[in-house]
């Protein structure tokens, strides 16, 4: 007895999996064969995909002879022929919820990762192991095709349904031919040419005729020779080291970079005549440079303008919302500048002055800046500009007088373990606005600690405490004692 195929497609917003499902039915209509779909939409903010659901009964219409097969609207947990999913995780939802099935399921998916808003928002590194996975999608599935569709979509100007949609037709899954998944792609009248390249491009990798595109990025990174002073350090630092090298350059300049590796430098040194048990390894001067370029690399108003503004940044939103070469593009950027953003731009002796004269006011003023219009995009070429200053501001003096105590407390405990603990809570100061000032405050308690003698166990008992509650309430426990909030004075009108 004939049964439907049944496809179960996972995607999020703009990754055209409602073009896709169209295609799928465009092609099955096209060979005569009775096919039904429905869709589920997801939420925003990457905690849900939207998901695509197609039942194709391979066999045609003239062959039914007016019958007509009973199809399900849902798929049903260990009855899916063949689930596509445009991201890794997307794939690790559909083997969660029973969809892949071990004798009948066919896996497609890609291997990237667009990081959930849980992932995003941990203090320490809250990605999920991909590698589980994997894992999962080997033992679980019949058969997988897993290989980085975005790398593919993006080498070949196009958008991912377009080789999710090849990779899937590649796997020989389907009832019907190329050509008319091909000729399915013409008659959408979408982006013809690049959605075929796309769809060359993933079928020809779901039939193994081209080689994974995995280490794509890492290959064009080897393309960049390293600069002279990297290549002197010893080979364990240089990866971590020319990213911090690349990062404060554009961040900032060539002296800033200079700047920094005069810093890593100096840690190599007192590391490597440390004498301390493991120091071969470069551990502590491995962390310090990585948490070091992330935080030279602060986030402030002149950083946001700067990547706002950017060509790469301009290009990639272009492509995300699928607009043709000449094509107007209407972009409207919302910013929320505080009074303490104003502040941190003056020189130090005016800011303190600016402080005192609005403490206790609130400046929430909402900013909609239409940067497709030559006014809002030059008014973000101007904070860019300021760039240049950027050395005279109180944030850069209260930063780098922060990064000095740190980078004091490292070499002054290099002797001993608890010198790593030290360099890995360099990871606690991140992020903007409240966030970044509790790092400071949690990094702050961790070096009182570590000034008073605190041993490696008890620094690193901290500094897990800080990562695990944003709000410090696990902090102050393992602490022992409350931990210092800014004291914040609101001045209320008075009324007659």
């Amino acid at each position: 007895m004939t049964q439907p195929l049944c496809i179960l497609i996972g995607a999020m917003g703009g990754e055209g999996g409602g073009v896709l499902a169209d295609w799928l039915i465009d092609a099955a209509m096209e060979a005569g064969f009775p096919v039904q779909s429905t869709s589920v939409p997801g939420v925003a903010q990457r905690t849900g995909a939207t998901t695509y659901y197609v039942e194709i009964y391979p066999e045609s219409r003239a062959a039914l002879g007016g019958r007509e097969p009973v199809l399900s609207l849902t798929p049903t947990v260990g009855q899916v022929d063949l689930v596509a999913a445009s991201e890794l995780m997307e794939a690790g939802r559909a083997i969660q919820n029973g969809y892949v099935h071990p004798e009948r399921t066919l896996l497609v998916a890609s291997t990237h990762r667009e990081y959930a808003v849980s992932e995003k928002a941990a203090m320490g590194d809250g990605r999920f192991d991909s590698g589980r996975v994997l894992d999962a999608a080997q033992r679980q599935a019949r058969a997988s095709v897993l290989l980085d569709m975005r790398a593919l979509a993006q080498q070949h100007g196009t958008v991912i349904n377009t080789v999710l949609f090849g990779a899937m037709a590649g796997s020989g899954v389907l009832p019907f031919a190329r050509e008319a998944c091909e000729r399915a792609i013409e008659r959408s009248g979408k982006a013809v040419k690049a959605s075929l390249r796309g769809f060359a491009a993933g079928f020809d990798a779901a039939q193994g005729r081209v080689q994974a595109t995995q280490q794509l990025a890492e290959g064009v990174k080897g393309l960049h020779e390293l600069p002279a002073r990297v290549r002197a350090l010893p080979e364990p630092l240089h990866a971590v080291v020319a990213a911090g090298v690349a990062l404060t350059t554009g961040y900032q300049d060539a002296r800033y970079a200079e700047q920094y590796l005069d810093t890593v430098q100096r840690v190599l040194a007192a590391e490597q005549a440390s004498g301390r048990d493991g120091h071969e390894r470069l551990d502590v001067t491995r962390e310090t440079a990585r948490h070091l370029a992330l935080w030279m690399a602060y986030e402030d108003v002149i950083r946001v303008a700067q990547l706002k503004t950017r060509k790469e940044r301009l290009d990639r939103v272009r492509r995300e919302v699928g607009a043709k070469p000449g094509e107007p593009l209407l972009t409207t950027e919302y910013l929320k500048p505080g009074l303490d953003e104003i502040a941190s731009l003056l020189p130090p002796a005016l800011s303190r002055w600016f402080r005192r004269a609005t403490e206790g006011r609130t400046w929430n003023r909402g900013l909609h800046v239409r940067t497709d219009t030559l006014r809002g995009f030059l008014m973000l070429c101007v904070l860019r500009s300021l760039k240049g200053l950027r050395r005279r501001t109180a944030r850069f003096a209260e930063e780098h007088a922060a990064i000095a105590r740190w980078l004091a407390a490292i070499e002054s405990r290099m002797h001993e373990a608890a010198a790593l603990e030290i360099a890995l809570a360099g990871n606690l100061v991140k992020g903007y606005g409240d966030t970044h000032r509790r790092g400071h405050r949690n990094l702050g308690a961790l070096l009182d600690e570590a000034a008073q003698g605190a041993p490696a166990e008890r620094l690193k008992a901290l500094r897990q405490a800080a990562l695990a509650d944003p709000e410090g309430r696990q902090l102050s426990g393992v602490l022992g004692r409350p931990l210092v909030q800014p004291i914040r004075i609101v001045r209320r009108p008075v009324r007659p």
